[in-house]
């Protein structure tokens, strides 16, 4: 069980990585922001200390000039981090391609799934398969 909850935080905190990196090439192809060297809008030096402790993380992971662009870009908004890194639709879609039958754990580890999801998805799967050939 300790496995499990360990292998779920190393997948969360790799989401959350990967999740950061979309958001800092997202805000990277923002031109107009004038953020370099960790200074906002009017010039000044970021007092680090004093951020939010949501932006003091996020300058950790990504620096102060890509978390002041996400700053600027999404200041003000609600967002919602999905949990699960890959699309459910498309995950699928690659775990039917990928499953030899023998492989369940591994691909659920790969995209951050359960196992019992991918059992359900490759059941779908031979069930679709062996309806087809029926007709």
């Amino acid at each position: 069980m300790t496995s499990r909850k360990n292998d779920l935080a190393t997948v969360g905190r790799v989401q959350g990585k990967v999740m950061a990196e979309v958001l800092f090439r997202k805000a990277d192809d923002l031109s107009n922001i004038k953020a370099k060297g960790g200074e906002d809008e009017m010039g000044e030096k970021i007092e680090i200390s004093a951020l939010h402790h949501f932006y003091r993380g996020l300058s950790e992971l990504v620096g102060v000039e890509s978390m002041l662009k996400i700053y600027h870009q999404y200041k003000g908004m609600q967002m919602t981090i999905p949990t699960h890194l890959y699309d459910r639709t498309l995950a699928a879609k690659k775990v039917r391609a990928e499953y030899t039958g023998q492989n369940q754990q591994e691909l659920a580890r790969k995209y951050g799934y359960s196992q019992k999801w991918i059992r359900q998805v490759t059941r779908e799967s031979e069930n679709q398969k062996n309806n087809e050939e029926l007709f």
